[in-house]
């Protein structure tokens, strides 16, 4: 987490230690050795040490110090105390938490002099509590509604410098509704290239903030947050969400996304389902734990382990059975099988618990991580204290650390290649593929693979393999790949190529033991690639003819043992005499393949064709006659010799090749 100031961390430990049950007290500081300004500071629970009797050593604390930015990030965090929190009724107790401001002692004391007891001055201060909060909400909502003029004529002036930059306005009866959506160039050519997958955030309002902010982001191709659009909603209405949606469609081309997260919100829901009626809807996990922390703080503080195997049932259940067994193991074991909220949630488990979510691709790289797209892209811009004439300012200035971080991380991978742990043609391939943020993703698999068994277990159709994937010397729960052989296809029972777009350590192992070398076309998704961006279709170079060429000869070596195998099972199931006729077919078949060798082995590679590749796999060996242009370079000779299957020694010249 990030803080504006010194004074913005202590309040939040102190308000998180009110809800857990604990008192706070200010502990160490470090100072800055250039202009002794504290540049860190460490927040304990009140019985941290052993300097009276009241304390007993207690380890609970966090730690925070000052960026360069000025803002103050978490440094340190220590949960566990060595005492007995203090329930709810009594936590106001508390020395940290029974502070009065200057302006309620002197109410207090007004009404103690007019004689007032202890209860009827609690009386009083509740009601001027109520009345002020609704003071201050009109109050707020009154200038806010004034300040969207100054939005509007931001978005206006906009547009004017650049007609490509979209932006709309909500109204009902020729009345404003205060609802207004926006999208600048870069978003509307974002949405282009990574607008598979959409997270629909309204929790600036809701939660941390109290603008009616919501973007609308993404995530591009180095896994960062990217922005498709954005929306001030002043009416969190059915009909003002459809409105934005169906607004925000026309601005990116109309181009339905393959899923969308949003909270878990009714009103949302059904504002999906009119308008992206063919998109998955997810509800983002993160805030339902976020709110179990809420509806369930009871259970937390009288069930420490709870939190634990909350986690543990959502995020490490491996299918939909073993997900509901343990459900319901943990609601009785905790008690909680009324509990209203919890029922709710799990009504909605089929769009937020990821067992049943792992089918539709979200960009995400692991099951149980939070994706940065959500409630991240403005972080540490937009907080608590800002208001609309500060916000401009603030969204230009995270546009353009975003775009920086982009362009960062774009020269990266173009300037600079990632060291390879194996000698797979895979992982070089992958390694001038895939963005390095991605790379390294993909490496972690396959490295993986090197400590995986992969074992056949059912032959399943003609051409479907089925093979159990287990970590060698572990008797964890093995997974499933299902292999077609000829299509070069394969589906885990894990299902991560389908969640993420990248092959996982299951299917990646049995590639090694199929000898399929290098990953097929269609399991490399162009948005992870370094040239995801790029609207021309890039010519193919002689890499990817040797790349076409290994799979080739693996798709064939792969059919070949396929079809022997076959022959061989239908020659041991017949008599003697079967056997016979097989084992001569076989020898007739060995001669007659040593001969095609033989004759294929010195002939030209070249037949008629113009500017052509060759590529020996694609329908056949190609071949070429003399004259013909083609174009091969970065390759040893040993690697042209065996992409046109012709010796090329160094005494060649340019003009023979």
């Amino acid at each position: 987490m990030e803080f504006e100031s010194e004074e913005a961390s202590k309040a939040f430990y102190n308000s998180y230690a009110r809800r857990v049950g604990f008192s706070t007290r200010v502990s160490s500081s470090r100072r800055s050795r250039r202009d002794g300004a504290i540049i860190q500071r460490q927040f304990v629970c009140a019985k941290e040490g052993f300097r009276n009797h009241n304390e007993v050593g207690c380890k609970a604390s966090l730690s925070v110090k000052m960026q360069d930015s000025g803002q103050w990030v978490v440094s340190g965090f220590v949960r566990e105390h060595n005492h007995e929190l203090v329930p709810p009724d009594q936590v106001h107790c508390l020395r940290s938490h029974r502070q009065i401001s200057g302006s309620a002692k002197t109410l207090i004391d007004t009404l103690q002099a007019a004689g007032m007891g202890p209860r009827r001055i609690m009386s009083a201060l509740i009601k001027e509590y109520v009345d002020c909060r609704n003071y201050m909400r009109n109050n707020r909502q009154r200038s806010m509604e004034g300040d969207i003029q100054l939005l509007i004529d931001y978005l206006r002036q906009k547009n004017s410098e650049n007609p490509n930059f979209f932006y709309a306005v909500q109204c009902e009866d020729d009345q404003f509704t205060g609802n207004v959506l926006w999208a600048d160039p870069k978003a509307r050519s974002d949405f282009a290239y990574f607008g598979d997958t959409v997270t629909f955030d309204t929790t600036y309002r809701s939660n941390r903030y109290r603008l009616p902010f919501a973007p609308i982001t993404g995530v591009n191709h180095h896994g960062q947050p990217v922005l498709f659009g954005c929306a001030f909603i002043m009416s969190e209405t059915e009909a003002s969400f459809v409105w934005l949606f169906n607004t925000w469609l026309t601005a990116v081309s109309g181009h339905h996304p393959v899923s969308i997260t949003t909270d878990h919100d009714v009103v949302l829901r059904s504002a999906v389902m009119q308008v992206f009626p063919e998109t998955r809807h997810r509800f983002c996990k993160w805030h339902i734990f976020k709110k179990c922390q809420e509806k369930l703080s009871h259970v937390f503080l009288k069930h420490p382990t709870f939190e634990v195997d909350f986690h543990k049932c959502v995020n490490l259940t491996e299918s939909v059975e073993e997900f509901e067994s343990c459900w319901f193991s943990l609601v009785d074991r905790y008690e909680l099988r009324d509990h209203d909220w919890l029922q709710a949630i799990y009504s909605d488990r089929k769009q937020w618990v990821p067992v049943y979510l792992r089918d539709t691709f979200f960009a995400e790289m692991s099951i149980t991580q939070r994706s940065d797209s959500m409630n991240s892209y403005f972080d540490g811009y937009i907080n608590a204290s800002t208001n609309l004439q500060h916000f401009f300012k603030l969204y230009e200035k995270a546009l353009e650390s975003r775009n920086e971080k982009e362009v960062r991380a774009d020269y990266d991978t173009m300037n600079t290649s990632p060291a390879l742990k194996t000698p797979s043609p895979m992982e070089k391939q992958a390694s001038e593929l895939y963005t390095r943020k991605l790379f390294s993703r993909f490496q972690e698999e396959l490295f993986e693979t090197l400590t995986f068994m992969a074992s056949k277990v059912d032959d399943g159709d003609e051409d479907r393999i089925t093979y159990q994937v287990s970590k060698f010397g572990e008797d964890n729960k093995p997974y499933y790949v299902k292999f077609n052989v000829l299509k070069m296809r394969a589906a885990c029972s894990c299902q991560m190529f389908e969640f993420s777009g990248l092959l996982c350590r299951h299917i990646l192992a049995v590639f090694r033991v199929t000898n399929v070398l290098t990953l097929p076309s269609h399991y490399i998704l162009r948005r992870w690639t370094r040239n995801a961006r790029s609207s021309v279709v890039i010519e193919e170079s002689s890499a990817d003819v040797y790349t076409n060429y290994l799979e080739s000869q693996t798709v064939r070596y792969n059919t070949l043992r396929h079809e022997a195998f076959r022959f061989v099972d239908e020659a041991m199931k017949s008599s003697a005499d079967s056997y016979d006729v097989a084992l001569t077919a076989l020898k007739e078949a060995a001669k007659e393949v040593l001969n095609a060798a033989k004759n294929d082995g010195r002939s030209s590679a070249f037949s008629n064709g113009r500017n052509k590749v060759a590529s020996a796999g694609d329908k056949g060996t190609e071949k070429f006659s003399s004259g013909t242009r083609v174009r091969i370079s970065g390759q040893t000779l040993s690697e042209v010799s065996t992409i046109l299957r012709f010796p090329v020694t160094s005494s060649f010249t340019m003009h023979q090749l």
